[in-house]
């Protein structure tokens, strides 16, 4: 029984857009690569204004998409971005432990995270076409799809953090069987000599374990985007501009885990209504519009009541001090 594609828009892109996509991702990558070729630690405010810069980047192109193919496309991008962006913060606090577990300097995490990305949309790329292979040839699938969204949702809500952390540690310990790691840092190089060795430097070794959490966050990811487009160049292009906006989420957010408590809540819950609505979607299919509501209501509320419980407990503890200096 095969899938009924047209639910999502079904586009015609030439081989000229998917080669200017391409061009323009390379672009933005070799202009930012420029802008950090100096190592150094990114200021709160440089790391705001960059943040800015590529969602900028990200709505413009929604634009164009919107020029080009129309409100529907413009509706699958959308919503792509935006629930590729929101799982990405997942990432964010999981580099976070990552980089403070191996004592990797601030001013040397950008160029981890550069190249972690650089790989990072190569493999988006093949899971993309991968699932959406799949999903072409057997419907069924969208099940299997749909039902793993929904329990990696219930994991996240849960709390999953410790589980991702050891996921990080088997592939340190996966790199240390290929080769030696050694223990302290030569510069922004990923190899050293050890006793006339070529040895990975901690530096490679944090790279080696972006790129295994990454696997694994992609697993969920790509088929959540699958659940609101099945068109290529949408699925990669909104993936594409939410992952090059991360290093500087990262460097934005990276010590905010707990002044947004309810975040992980929030994409635990996105992960559970696109999973529904993909197990759903060969029978019924929900509006695309109505889809980008109920993912932008699921961020604002759980971005609310995060600031609002930290205000909370900023009052509790002005409270507290305040006490203990009347005593």
């Amino acid at each position: 029984m095969p899938t009924d594609r047209s639910q999502f828009v079904d586009l015609d892109v030439s081989l000229a857009a998917w080669v200017g996509l391409l061009i323009l991702i390379v672009a933005l990558l070799a202009i930012d690569l420029y802008r950090h070729r100096e190592a150094h630690a990114p200021t709160p405010r440089e790391a705001l204004i960059e943040s800015i810069v590529w969602v900028t980047c990200g709505l413009t192109f929604s634009g164009i998409i919107a020029l080009a193919y129309g409100a529907d496309a413009f509706g699958e991008y959308l919503s792509g971005y935006l629930i590729e962006k929101s799982l990405s913060v997942d990432n964010v606090f999981v580099w976070s432990m990552l980089f403070a577990t191996l004592s990797i300097p601030l001013k040397y995490q950008h160029r981890v995270l550069f190249w972690g990305i650089f790989g990072a949309l190569t493999l988006r790329a093949i899971f993309i076409l991968l699932g959406t292979a799949l999903i072409g040839r057997l419907w069924w699938i969208l099940l299997v799809f749909g039902g793993f969204l929904i329990f990696t949702g219930a994991k996240i809500i849960r709390h999953r953090a410790d589980e991702v952390q050891s996921e990080a540690t088997r592939g340190l310990g996966l790199l240390r069987k290929i080769m030696p790691v050694t223990e302290h840092l030569d510069g922004q190089r990923f190899f050293s000599k050890v006793d006339g060795r070529l040895a990975a430097t901690p530096l490679l070794a944090a790279l080696f374990v972006v790129e295994v959490t990454d696997v694994i966050f992609a697993v969920d990811s790509v088929p959540a985007i699958l659940a609101v487009s099945n068109e290529p160049f949408l699925v990669f292009a909104s993936n594409a501009f939410a992952i090059l906006g991360l290093r500087a989420m990262y460097f934005l957010l990276a010590n905010a885990r707990e002044r947004f408590h309810y975040l992980s809540h929030a994409l635990g819950g996105i992960l559970i209504f696109v999973g529904i609505k993909m197990t759903i979607s060969h029978w019924y299919h929900l509006d695309t519009y109505l889809s980008l509501a109920v993912i932008v209501v699921i961020l604002a509320t759980s971005i609310v009541t995060s600031m609002q419980r930290a205000k909370r407990l900023n009052l509790a503890i002005t409270d507290l001090l305040q006490e203990d200096h009347t005593r």
